[in-house]
């Protein structure tokens, strides 16, 4: 039986997709929303400090919090289908993960679309990992980690770096990750109960982010990469949302592969469920299960 929290939380995304209305509204308009208005709603997390800094020219910030293990760290990537999302809108996440696991997470603004379009984001994931691992961090103490648009972007990043002959994280986790800009997934057509998200919204903003690319470039939809040769990933996804079917067939095309994928399909969860940590306790226990991954993969990293 669903929490009376995340009953509510389901009412305050259908009230929030409804405000935006995605399909249509403007980008700046989801924008000053998003990441103006949403993060104020959001709680602080106790016992974790913020540092703000410039990574060649992206806003970046540190969550550490008091217990952070020295020399380990998360990359998160953020969602917003690659045209919003902020360190404002994710930071209430990105610090109860950083608390969860015991190290410092690391967000980034990496460049959005329609102005900055594929390859952009790309490019600068790659860049703020080869900047951790330039400052002194290992490859096996970083885990690479992202929600929806963020967490096709870590696929990409790893397949980025991999390609490169660069060392690769210990681990990789993402959340409800949107891996398919053909949004084609059977998912997408039969479920109709996702508050989250919609496929007009998804397809407008596929096309934003790609800007005239073919949606099958394994960089923009990482399910139709070669997916070897990558660390071990754990996908966590919900039976509610549209994008189960990305998150499946990543799963699926990974293991082919012979990259090692736990896939963590919780019931009755729409997409990126985890945003509502540590106010909503399904939320709270997706992101402590997630803690407890990265903390088990960066000690064997190590």
């Amino acid at each position: 039986m669903p929490s009376i929290r995340y009953r509510i939380a389901v009412l305050l995304v259908r009230l929030n997709t409804l405000i935006q209305m995605e399909a249509f509204t403007p980008i700046r308009y989801q924008r000053w929303w998003f990441d103006g208005v949403v993060p104020r709603l959001a709680t602080r997390i106790k016992g974790v400090r913020y540092e703000a800094l410039d990574i060649s020219g992206m806003p970046a910030e540190w969550a550490i919090p008091q217990d952070a293990r020295d020399g380990q760290a998360i990359l998160y990537l953020h969602g917003g289908a690659y045209v919003v999302g902020s360190i404002a809108s994710h930071r209430m996440l990105v610090s109860q993960l950083a608390k969860e696991a015991g190290c410092r997470a690391l967000a980034v603004e990496y460049r959005l679309a329609p102005e900055n379009p594929f390859p952009a984001a790309v490019e600068d994931a790659v860049k703020v990992y080869e900047w951790l691992i330039a400052r002194g961090y290992k490859a096996g103490n970083t885990v690479l980690a992202g929600d929806s648009a963020g967490g096709g972007l870590a696929v990409a990043a790893m397949l980025s770096l991999r390609d490169a002959g660069s060392p690769m994280p210990a681990a990789a986790m993402l959340l409800s990750p949107w891996t398919d800009m053909e949004v084609s997934g059977d998912c997408v057509k039969n479920v109709r109960d996702d508050p989250m998200l919609s496929a007009r919204a998804l397809r407008r903003e596929a096309a934003m982010y790609l800007g005239g690319e073919d949606p099958r470039h394994p960089l923009a939809s990482p399910i139709y990469a070669e997916l070897y040769g990558l660390p071990t990933m754990l996908i966590q996804a919900g039976t509610r949302e549209i994008l189960l079917d990305d998150a499946r067939r990543l799963a699926e095309r990974a293991r082919e592969a012979g990259t090692e994928v736990e896939l963590d399909v919780w019931e009755g969860m729409f997409h990126v469920w985890q945003f509502f940590a540590p106010l909503v306790p399904e939320s709270n226990a997706a992101v402590a299960k997630l803690g407890r991954y990265a903390r088990e993969k960066m000690a064997a990293g190590a």
